[in-house]
């Protein structure tokens, strides 16, 4: 195994990085992991490794409280009435969209 070497320096807004070493504290994630296995999935893939385009639905962080109740309400009711799809479809109506 190789010593590792290279260093890797990067300017994030400070609230984001708190955010985000918080979330990989609890996952006991190391951030240099992180960015070793974001170099490795690029190198494998030969690109970024997930999407990134503009959602064309709300994501939940730019919903509020209530917005979002609202939404889950709408699909709670839609389910109830039978108006779903079967998780395949939905999967092909996904991929459609992409």
């Amino acid at each position: 195994m190789t010593t590792k070497s290279a260093n890797v320096t990067a300017r994030v807004q400070p609230e984001v990085k708190r955010q985000a070493e918080a979330v990989l504290q609890q996952l006991g994630l190391p951030v240099s992991v992180l960015i070793d296995t974001l170099y490795r999935q690029i190198i494998m893939t030969g690109g970024v490794p997930f999407s990134l385009t503009v959602p064309k639905l709300p994501a939940r962080d730019s919903l509020s409280e209530a917005q979002f109740d609202a939404m889950m309400e709408t699909g709670y009711e839609q389910a109830k009435a039978g108006e779903g799809l079967p998780v395949t479809a939905a999967f092909v109506k996904i991929r459609e969209g992409i």
